[in-house]
């Protein structure tokens, strides 16, 4: 049985850098693939003697009819037999326009503005952001941290039973993550942003850890947090689906939601959950 990833979302949003990402994971990346194609690339990899087991359909520019014609290849594609995922790249469309502007890149889009061209592209891929196994909000990453995110998410064979989970803490200021499914709010917790000594350092580090879980509050917090995801994962395996975002967020992302999230994580690797931890705004 073969994998396959169709990599697809918003132009600007991230499909060079994707798609080199994976090459470097060991994928067989196809880039530009016409739609029409990819059931018949699902039929040469399940042919005898083939040897390729992980295939990433990079998608070239879906405007016009493309959207449709894509999702009805997806479709066939899963006919196969095959592991289908999809993967959709987003970013909100203020950075979307501010990366074309930056660059001078022409939007596929050419014949409008490119704030008429997001615009009109993003309702056209509405049915592959609802088909989508998981979005990936790269508006905030930066090159090394997508591909960082690329690696965490697909570098090991995923069968059709798989669950990879993310635990991702982030700041409330910069924006709430599109592509987590469960947010956690640790606002209320004391900020060590307002600890002078504190201030400059991380969730990561011993100092912030202490002064975070010191409150009673932050342990009742996470032991409520691991029972609650706990009794979804299996829901969620039932289900289908794939991937699971559970995002922590703060005020700023650097201590709370940091410190949290990691003791998270901690708790449901002791109890046999495989996951990774993304702190999104940790360098800001």
């Amino acid at each position: 049985m073969a994998e396959f990833l169709v990599v697809t979302g918003m132009s600007g949003a991230g499909r060079s850098t994707t798609a080199a990402s994976l090459e470097d994971l060991g994928w067989f990346v196809i880039d530009n693939l016409p739609p029409s194609i990819i059931p018949s690339v699902g039929s040469l990899v399940s042919s005898p003697g083939a040897d390729t087991s992980r295939v990433a359909l990079v998608t070239g520019r879906a405007g016009g009819g493309d959207a449709t014609e894509l999702l009805d290849a997806i479709e066939r594609l899963e006919q196969g037999a095959h592991v289908v995922r999809v993967l959709f790249l987003d970013a909100p469309d203020h950075v979307l326009i501010r990366r074309y502007e930056g660059t001078r890149r022409r939007h596929p889009r050419s014949d409008a503005g490119v704030e008429e061209a997001v615009t009109t592209e993003r309702h056209t891929l509405l049915g592959l952001l609802q088909r989508a196994d998981i979005v990936l909000d790269t508006g905030e990453l930066n090159v090394n941290q997508l591909r960082r995110r690329i690696s965490e998410l697909f570098a090991d064979p995923l069968t059709s039973q798989s669950l990879r989970t993310t635990v991702m803490s982030f700041g409330f200021k910069h924006g709430i993550p599109l592509d987590v499914d469960m947010v956690l709010d640790v606002r209320f917790l004391p900020n060590p942003h307002w600890v002078d000594e504190l201030r400059e350092h991380t969730g990561l580090e011993e100092g912030v850890r202490d002064f975070v879980f010191e409150n009673g509050e932050a342990t009742a917090f996470v032991d409520k947090s691991v029972d609650l995801v706990e009794s979804l994962l299996p829901a969620f395996v039932r289900e289908g689906k794939s991937y699971l975002t559970l995002g922590i967020g703060c005020t700023g992302g650097h201590h709370r939601s940091v410190a949290v999230a990691e003791e998270i994580a901690r708790r449901l690797r002791a109890d046999g959950h495989p996951l990774s931890v993304f702190h999104r705004d940790l360098d800001r």
